[in-house]
């Protein structure tokens, strides 16, 4: 099966509006120039899920292109069993397993990580946090209770978050219940409120 001819690149200027029917048909076919242009569209979001799942983590850089390059091999290994008509968006699902190898990673890295912390009120706190007179101080701390989460937990976070997802993608993405989903997502925004709540002493 062909592959792309460049590595993936660092985040640059494609957005990531699904590709057309044709060209992803052509692509499942391993055309070259079609999985170029698969690429090239769903780079960026690619490299922002895995940049901010591995945050901190030694090698950082290093770490994510190689990992982003894996991850579009594994897409070119099962883009031909992807439903052009089924209910997933191509970027979803390319998410999932860009999402699903960097789980893989945190877990190889910290093999008993703890799975009591978890990571959302981050959607409340982003928006405010330029007016903040510390706001690189509450960024750092909030950044400091996304390390501490566990895998899982980021993963929800970051994918409704920073891309926006829906909880039902979320869960077909993670592959696990609406109910766990909501029930992640709840369970991070109390722990990011006690985070900060310990750093400075808030309400």
């Amino acid at each position: 099966m062909s592959q792309p001819d460049a590595k993936p690149r660092p985040p640059g200027g494609a957005g990531h509006a699904e590709l057309d029917e044709l060209t992803i048909a052509r692509a499942q076919r391993g055309d070259p120039r079609a999985r170029r242009a698969l690429v090239e569209r769903y780079q960026r979001p690619v490299f922002a899920v895995l940049s901010r799942m591995l945050h901190g983590r030694g090698g950082h850089r290093a770490l994510v292109e190689d990992l982003a390059q894996e991850t579009f091999l594994r897409v070119f290994r099962a883009l031909p069993g992807f439903d052009r008509s089924g209910p997933a968006r191509l970027s979803t699902w390319i998410l999932t397993i860009a999402t699903n190898r960097a789980i893989d990673e945190l877990r190889r890295r910290r093999p008993q990580a703890a799975d009591a912390i978890d990571v959302d009120a981050l959607a409340a706190g982003r928006a405010s946090l330029d007016e903040h007179a510390e706001g690189q101080a509450l960024a750092s701390a909030l950044q400091q209770a996304i390390e501490g989460l566990g895998p899982e937990y980021r993963a929800a976070f970051l994918l409704r978050v920073f891309h926006e997802m829906s909880y039902a993608e979320i869960s077909e993405a993670l592959r696990v219940d609406l109910g766990t989903v909501k029930s992640r997502i709840s369970r991070a925004r109390k722990a990011l409120r006690r985070a900060l709540t310990e750093v400075y002493g808030g309400e």
